[in-house]
């Protein structure tokens, strides 16, 4: 019985939310003909008998019994239909808080309750604010589907370190991270994505994790255009919360130690280095650049990186490079416990796939009320952590004015 209670719940918030946004609707096909008003009444609870219908069905049968792209398309709707009801609300809550307290007064005053004139009028305003920001917002999450989220976006960023041995300055680093290749529905748009990657002709390429949502297979029908990266000096990588297969339903732990295997070796097959708790150093001795890689780590996910033993060997290295998925390690950490590591490369947040970002005059996101180094660069001394806002994404099958990101690097000494 327990195992309905979060169905019950959540069908009980959609139907309450249906119920609240539909007052907006009712009141905006008010002048309409009886076939209009019959026409989107219909439309309006037939979509949400869909949803309601899905999440039954969902309890019953685990969606990853069904293709990848009916699920994609899926969340995809839930988003675009749902998210844009909610922005109804402070519209709704204003025009009934109005309402309550004109009420109150005229009970109080024993008058008749006041209705009609400037009331409506204001109440009228309202509704259609209301709907035209939703629609407004409806249509930016279509564009994210269909365009935002391959709309990749080369970011540039110079480093300059102190200790950074002079055969290493003007080294030139890519990072990618958050691929999530079980989002994908063709190779076109990555295949592009790796055509930006190696026209910067990087030193290095990183990755740092999520190259899955859920299980190794999601990424076999890209691993030849994966194997395409191209670097002077290696593609390294590291694993993300998404790539141990946590939540997936697996028949026996054994099972799940395998997909695990199975993505490791998938690494290995594409060329790409997987690091886990441990560091590369290349460079002479005395003047190495060490690159460490940890496993997922992160103050509310899984904590499977060992800080010490991936950094174990790498002490005499001029400069220290972390790939560390989860951002909130910086601070949970590293800055704190291991302030020789130069720079930190992470992922994980997407920017939560929307925002506003306009450089020097906004930078917003939802993902910044979870993470306090949610997107970019960020320094704390001698310290950088770089955030990048990922390469796929996952969920809602888009992206609304946080684009899909390729950064490149360049260290400078000084």
């Amino acid at each position: 019985m327990s195992k309905y209670i979060p169905l019950l719940i959540g069908i009980t918030i959609i139907f309450l939310i249906d119920i609240y946004a539909f007052q907006a609707i009712r009141h905006s096909t008010i002048n309409m003909s009886v076939f209009a008003k019959r026409f989107f009444t219909i439309v309006y609870w037939l979509i949400s008998a869909i949803t309601v219908g899905s999440m039954l069905l969902f309890t019953f049968y685990s969606p990853f019994n069904f293709p990848q792209t009916i699920r994609i398309i899926w969340f995809g709707a839930f988003v675009i239909f749902y998210l844009p009801k909610l922005v109804l609300f402070p519209f709704l809550l204003l025009d009934d808080g109005g309402r309550l307290i004109r009420w109150i007064a005229s009970t109080l005053t024993q008058k008749e309750t006041i209705s009609g004139g400037i009331a409506i009028k204001r109440s009228a305003f309202l509704m259609q604010a209301g709907l035209l920001l939703s629609g407004f917002m409806m249509g930016g999450l279509i564009y994210g589907v269909f365009k935002g989220g391959y709309n990749y976006t080369v970011r540039r960023v110079s480093l300059k370190l102190p200790h950074l041995p002079e055969a290493f300055n003007g080294l030139r680093i890519v990072q990618i991270s958050d691929i999530h290749s079980g989002s994908f529905t063709g190779t076109s748009p990555l295949k592009r994505a790796i055509e930006m990657i190696n026209a910067e002709q990087a030193d290095l390429v990183f990755f740092t994790g999520d190259m899955v949502n859920n299980e190794t297979t999601e990424v076999l029908p890209y691993k030849d255009v994966l194997s395409k990266v191209n670097a002077k000096l290696g593609v390294y990588a590291v694993l993300g919360n998404h790539d141990y297969g946590d939540y997936h339903t697996w028949p026996d732990k054994e099972t799940k130690q395998a997909n695990l295997q199975h993505l490791s070796d998938t690494y290995r097959d594409i060329g790409w280095r997987l690091l886990r708790n441990e560091n590369v150093l290349i460079g002479d001795e005395g003047k190495q650049l060490a690159i460490i890689g940890m496993e997922n780590w992160g103050t509310r996910f899984q904590k499977y990186g060992d800080m010490n033993k991936s950094a174990a060997g790498s002490e005499m290295a001029a400069v220290r490079l972390l790939l560390s998925h989860d951002p909130s390690h910086w601070e949970g950490e590293v800055t704190d416990k291991f302030k020789n590591v130069d720079v930190t490369f992470s992922g994980h947040t997407h920017g939560a796939q929307m925002g506003i970002e306009i450089p020097g005059f906004i930078k917003w996101s939802p993902s910044q009320y979870l993470y306090k180094q949610w997107a970019g660069l960020y320094q704390k001394d001698n310290q950088y952590l770089y955030v990048n806002r990922g390469l796929g994404f996952l969920a809602y099958p888009g992206r609304l004015g946080i684009s899909p990101e390729i950064t490149v690097f360049e260290l400078l000494k000084g």
